[in-house]
């Protein structure tokens, strides 16, 4: 039995759009923008949620202000960051208040059991 040229429409369309969906879906939350290596201290660090439990954390960068109408000495930066890794957040659970620096993955989406934040801290890779 021979399909017609609607269904066979159809079908090719539908193939395309599932297609692109998936590309879309892929690259907006699997897929490794950037990575790179922060190093700072680490201002808190919990484990927190009502539905997906995950860890958050927040580590201060300090650095020096560019030239500019405030430019008043020192600032301080903020890194977000997750862990989806136990071990990875169990060490870091032991480092509040310590300096750290951390390897991390950026993604261009959340999801929601991964974390809030699009900077994923993958390894430590030393502790002051």
């Amino acid at each position: 039995m021979a399909l017609s040229r609607k269904t066979k429409i159809i079908t090719i369309v539908a193939l395309v759009l599932a297609l692109v969906l998936t590309l879309f879906l892929y690259f907006r939350f699997f897929f490794v923008y950037s990575s790179g290596v922060n190093a700072g201290d680490i201002n808190y660090f919990q484990r927190q949620g009502i539905v997906f439990k995950t860890y958050e954390g927040k580590m201060i960068q300090s650095g020096f202000k560019a030239n500019g109408a405030n430019t008043n000495g020192l600032r301080s930066n903020e890194f977000k960051f997750s862990v989806t890794n136990k071990a990875v957040a169990d060490s870091l659970m032991r480092c509040s208040g310590k300096r750290v620096e951390l390897k991390w993955n950026r993604y261009l989406g959340t999801l929601p059991w991964r974390g809030e934040s699009q900077y994923i801290a993958t390894e430590i890779l030393s502790v002051e």
